[in-house]
C-alpha cells in the first residue's frame, strides 16, 4: 500500500509484517481461547464443534507462520535472527506512536 492510501485510510506505519503479526497474535490467543473453551465445556455436540475451530485455528496458524517466515517476518528456528525482527518492530512501534 502506498503511503498516501495509508495516510488516507488512516493507517500510517502499518506493513505487511505488522499486519501479519497482529494476525498471528490473534490467531495464537483464539487457538488458547477455543482450548479453554473445550475444557470447560460439557456438551458433546459443542465440544466437538470446538475442536474442529481449534483444528482450523491451527492450520491458520501454521499458514500465517509459513507466509511470515517465507517473508523473513519471523524466524522461529534463529533466535538470534528473531531477536532483531522483534528489537525492529518495536523501534517501530515506538516511532509510530510519536506520529
Amino acid at each position: 500500500m502506498t503511503n498516501f492510501l495509508q495516510n488516507m485510510a488512516g493507517m500510517g506505519g502499518m506493513t505487511d509484517q505488522v499486519i501479519a503479526t497482529d494476525f498471528l497474535n490473534s490467531a495464537k490467543s483464539g487457538i488458547r481461547n477455543t482450548a479453554f473453551a473445550i475444557t470447560e465445556t460439557a456438551s458433546p455436540e459443542l465440544r466437538a464443534a470446538l475442536r474442529e475451530q481449534l483444528r482450523s485455528a491451527v492450520e491458520t496458524h501454521g499458514l500465517i507462520s509459513d507466509y511470515m517466515v517465507s517473508k523473513g517476518y519471523y524466524h522461529p528456528l534463529d533466535i538470534s535472527e528473531q531477536s532483531k525482527v522483534n528489537l525492529k518492530a518495536a523501534n517501530t512501534a515506538l516511532n509510530l506512536s510519536q506520529q
